[in-house]
């Protein structure tokens, strides 16, 4: 892994060399102030005040440069326009030939000078982070807020440039209409925004804006739900996956693997109170019963995330089975009037939970360009499941029995998913390919087995340097603590302790929004069929419409996100009024007085689920770009991280509903929205605490 200051002077513009950000200086400039600190020469206050001049200086050559730059650039644009208008009604193929020629190097130099303002922005955050790092202090915080929201804000120009994008929209404009003029064509890109010009510069220009301004389509807003975190130093030349060992097939099997589990984790929610109670217990147990799922993919997350470093395809015939095994059970459990079948059913369901696999698979195994695509593949089949998985619980409403087996809508559900997984599996065992780099490293083992004493002998002669660097003191001991932090700052999180470590303050609340809107939305859908039985005598038929209503939602509504609300406000604006919205939601479910409507349990309900939906998506987003690179690989994971907290908030919901319906179920619905309450108030007054480190 190269590190970021290596990468700085490695990909520098050489006539741009001294308008970039001084990252080394300023790396030295820490070191100095730390050092300063200790020996009592200067006070934090101090060195507050002077690192941030240091860095206003550092901002203001990169604008300054910045703006000079766009100057040249507009100026070559609108000669190029006079050019464009004298040659309109002349059908003279060279010099439209030409044109079209200068144009594009005009858009070479433009993806040239927004790589430069990509570096810096890059280097600014890093060295913002590492001044937070070394002296445990806010600064991050302070400089945001007195810089980016002043009038006259530089900071503004390099995270959020508008005259640079306008360039790149002159650009656009100017070339299209030379393509449509020529072709008798008198629309304007404004006309068709969605048509998009197809010409290898301007694909650049576009990819290098969206890189740099964090603007976010449908695909990439999908994406980013996946959180398949990406090293910020890896650029996008540095794709390890190639297309000819890439399988489409493959990919299709992790994807319909996550659809069919979130489908396996839905089918039973309309009808799990009523199997509770015909097998002898209280409705509200269905908690317990949905939640014990959960609680065996806490535990699975984990050996299934570390058994991705090996392999694949045998995580995955272990989940099938697992899978099929535990629906099996679960269908069976009516006829032997066992609870504990039932639950031993579900838990083995959890245990086959392979979505970290999923996701890894995603991060290692798909070539770049196609894993926007593919992430948002991931979160669209997880939504879908959702969606199916109560629809098709209310098209089993049917009972008949085949040598003693008992089919209805209790067992039916198990009947289904334990058939789907073992078709899947016949599917996995025949299509499913090994990627190379597993295939690699087992014929390398192989190899050496036989000098396994001198390679773990080696091993531990290499590790060793890496563990006394920083204690060098030669005449290159700049070089060496370079290289020696940037191969501890990129290794992967070893436990959770570890990980624990790496988590910042602003990681941290995003976790905790994370928990928090896992949290209402699971109340939400697993007392669903117990509350609106007692209140509305809602029939599983009508249970299951709701749900998948519900689920229908997720995808327009990331869309209208994604597509429009990203391009108007910020992320972390979106967080804020996202987690104000459930908050209101969660307010609105209460019970107020004796009589509870439909119109008021369904608005709130809409509301409560719409907006944890976008919550999910900015939370996400802004989650990927708060984490340590650290946590972008190993075990130990940012995915891992954010799915043990979803998986946590789901068991405490279901074990709250089990638990409040002692209390009687006329209290469920107050009962368990308290804690909600509570969290999202809580997250709230977070989130308000960090905002300035979200930028």
């Amino acid at each position: 892994m190269v590190n970021f200051g290596k990468k700085l002077a490695a990909d520098q513009v050489e006539e741009w060399k001294g308008y970039y950000i001084n990252y080394k200086l300023m790396k030295k400039m820490l070191k100095q102030y730390v050092h300063q600190t200790q020996i009592g020469g200067k006070d934090c206050e101090q060195i507050l005040k002077e690192f941030s001049r240091i860095l206003d200086d550092q901002i203001e050559r990169i604008v300054l440069f910045l703006l000079q730059q766009q100057g040249h650039l507009a100026s070559r644009i609108e000669e190029l326009g006079a050019q464009r208008s004298a040659i309109a009604r002349q059908v003279d193929t060279s010099r439209v030939f030409q044109l079209r020629e200068d144009y594009r190097e005009v858009g070479r130099d433009l993806v040239k000078l927004l790589r430069f303002v990509d570096m810096n922005a890059t280097g600014l955050r890093k060295i913002l982070k590492k001044f937070d790092k070394r002296f445990g202090y806010k600064f991050t915080d302070y400089y945001v807020t007195t810089r980016a929201n002043h009038p006259y804000s530089q900071l503004q120009q390099v995270f959020k440039q508008v005259g640079i994008v306008a360039v790149a929209g002159a650009l656009s404009r100017n070339l299209a209409y030379l393509e449509d003029e020529h072709r008798g064509s008198f629309l304007s890109i404004y006309d068709n925004p969605s048509v998009v010009l197809k010409d290898p510069i301007i694909d650049q220009v576009n990819n290098a804006v969206q890189k740099l301004t964090h603007a976010t389509n449908f695909m990439q807003y999908l994406g980013q739900h996946a959180l398949i975190v990406q090293d910020d130093t890896t650029s996008g030349s540095e794709d390890t996956v190639n297309d000819e060992s890439y399988h489409f097939m493959s990919l299709m099997l992790n994807l319909v693997n996550t659809f069919l589990y979130m489908v396996n984790t839905y089918i039973i929610v309309p009808t799990a109170d009523d199997y509770s109670v015909s097998l002898g217990a209280a409705p509200t147990v269905c908690g317990i019963i949905i939640g014990s799922m959960a609680v065996a993919q806490v535990f699975s997350s984990v050996y299934f995330s570390a058994w991705s470093n090996k392999s694949y395809f045998r995580p995955l015939v272990f989940s099938s089975i697992m899978l099929f095994s535990g629906n099996l059970l679960y269908a069976l459990a009516y006829d032997l009037n066992s609870l504990t079948v039932l639950l031993i059913g579900r838990i083995l369901c959890g245990l086959g939970s392979a979505r970290a696999v999923n996701r890894r698979y995603i991060s290692d195994c798909v070539p770049l360009k196609t894993r926007l695509q593919a992430s948002a593949g991931f979160v669209s089949a997880s939504a879908l499941g959702m969606a199916c998985g109560p629809g098709l619980a209310g098209f089993l409403q049917t009972k008949f029995t085949i040598y003693s087996l008992t089919f209805n809508q209790s067992t039916l559900p198990g009947w289904l998913m334990s058939i789907s997984w073992l078709l899947y599996l016949v599917w996995l065992w025949f299509s499913f390919k090994e990627p190379e780099h597993f295939a690699k490293a087992a014929a390398s083992a192989a190899a050496s087995e036989s000098s396994h004493q001198e390679s773990a002998n080696l091993e531990e002669g290499l590790a060793q340097p890496l563990l006394i660097a920083e204690d060098r003191t030669d005449e290159n001991s700049e070089d060496n603590d370079d290289t020696a932090d940037s191969q501890k700052s990129h290794e992967p999180a070893t436990s959770f302790v570890s990980a624990y470590k790496l988590l910042t303050p602003s990681v941290k609340v995003q976790l905790l929004i994370y928990f928090m809107l896992k949290y209402a939305m699971e109340i939400l859908l697993s007392e669903s069929s117990v509350v609106t039985t007692y209140y509305f005598n809602w029939d599983t038929s009508s249970v299951a419409i709701f749900l998948a209503i519900l689920g229908l939602t997720v995808l327009p509504v990331n869309a209208v996100v994604g597509s429009y609300v990203t391009n108007w406000f910020e992320d972390r604006q979106i967080l804020l009024a996202s987690e104000i919205m459930v908050l209101i939601g969660i307010i609105m479910s209460f019970r107020y007085t004796p009589h509870y409507s439909i119109p008021q349990y369904v608005s709130s309900a809409l509301i409560t689920f719409v907006f944890a939906e976008v919550l999910e998506g900015v939370n996400l987003s802004l989650l990927s770009r708060v984490m340590s690179s650290r946590l972008s690989r190993g075990t130990y994971n940012g995915g891992l991280l954010s799915t043990e907290a979803g998986t946590l908030a789901r068991v405490v919901a279901d074990a709250t509903i089990t638990g409040a319906g002692y209390l009687g179920t006329d209290m469920l619905l107050n009962v368990t929205l308290l804690l909600p309450l509570v969290i999202s108030i809580v997250s709230i007054a977070a989130t308000f605490c960090t905002y300035n480190t979200l930028f």
